[in-house]
């Protein structure tokens, strides 16, 4: 990485540490030591293990979509990809910054950037419907159940869907108008030519016309042939989310306590979309904050803070470590094709 972006690392880990250690200051008391005595390790691994599955399962989300469009992947590479793009999302603004990096290393694999765009935008919009219908169902089977609890998760949970699903309606709308998605792109283009002062606008606005129009016509494909695509990544996207949704309950019952699978469905679903806001580099703080005052309100006190650790640790610290390594991978690769003149 270059000197900036590990700045922008250092910001990341320091926000997320500062917000943990006033957490751990403000919960931990006599009750706590109690908990970890009988904390299980088995549970903590499980956790581990989940996290990781969940990033194979969006590995392959990238490997059956490109195949869809008449690519092969390598499942290898699709991982690696998944592993450089969880560092990048925690070094950039909300957890989706990522996604240039996808784009890239689907385009090193010989996928067009038009086709590589496609596969990473259709991505998000699937994660967009699959927590929508998440939140909904959710919603549905808790209707009876909302009553019994001592807090209101109704109206965060429904201002959270509300948020996917127009989100995704605005996505439809600019498939099925281009000119629409096309105007968005230039008047971005333009706050960015007056604030940098670029001199390749036009060129840079003529490359967007091109690649919107490769874009939908990528949209097209997966709607006409790529069907297959899409359902497997409905499929693995639906895997990914539940198993990142189920880590959470694993550390409660590590730390004895009970799973709370619902609650924490609910919990973790409004935290994504938290999650989603470009507040601080990788969300590290809003995080860590939201949780705390989320699963606080269901959980023992004592054990709050030991539990956010733990679940950062999870699914922040560890995307970290196996991102730096992913990216060393990345960089020594692109080293090697400079020095034989193929970049």
């Amino acid at each position: 990485m270059e000197r900036k972006q590990w700045k922008w690392l250092a910001i990341s880990i320091g926000f997320s540490v500062m917000v943990l250690a006033v957490v751990l200051y403000f919960t931990i008391d006599e009750d706590t030591i109690t908990y970890l005595a009988r904390l299980d390790p088995a549970f903590l691994l499980l956790a581990l293990g989940f996290h990781l599955a969940s990033l194979c399962f969006w590995a392959l989300r990238i490997k059956t979509m490109s195949k869809s469009l008449g690519y092969r992947v390598k499942f290898s590479h699709c991982l690696n990809m998944v592993f450089a793009n969880m560092l990048v999302a925690a070094i950039t603004p909300s957890q989706m910054g990522g996604e240039p990096v996808r784009i890239h290393e689907l385009y090193r694999s010989g996928v067009r950037v038009g086709d590589a765009t496609a596969v990473v935008i259709m991505e998000r919009v699937i994660d967009g419907i699959v927590l929508g219908g998440i939140a909904a169902l959710a919603m549905l089977l808790l209707s009876s159940h909302w009553s019994t609890l001592d807090v209101d998760f109704a109206t965060p949970m429904f201002f959270s869907w509300m948020a996917v699903t127009i989100a995704v309606l605005l996505f439809a709308y600019s498939v099925r108008n281009p000119d629409f998605l096309k105007g968005i792109l230039r008047r971005v283009s333009l706050w960015v030519a007056r604030r940098w002062h670029s001199t390749k606008l036009d060129r840079f606005i003529d490359a967007i016309d091109h690649e919107v129009d490769n874009f939908n016509g990528s949209l097209s494909r997966f709607v006409g042939g790529g069907k297959i695509g899409l359902i497997c990544g409905f499929l693995f996207t639906t895997l990914y989310w539940v198993s990142e949704f189920s880590i959470a309950s694993l550390i409660l019952m590590g730390l004895g306590e009970e799973p709370y699978l619902f609650e924490s469905f609910i919990v973790q679903l409004i935290i994504a979309i938290f999650m989603m806001i470009p507040l601080t580099p990788g969300s590290s703080g809003i995080a860590e904050l939201s949780a705390t005052s989320l699963y606080g309100l269901f959980i023992p006190s004592s054990i709050v803070g030991i539990f956010v650790v733990l679940w950062r640790f999870i699914l922040y610290y560890v995307n970290i470590i196996i991102g730096i390594l992913a990216s060393i991978f990345i960089v020594r690769r692109e080293m090697i094709l400079k020095r034989i003149g193929l970049k």
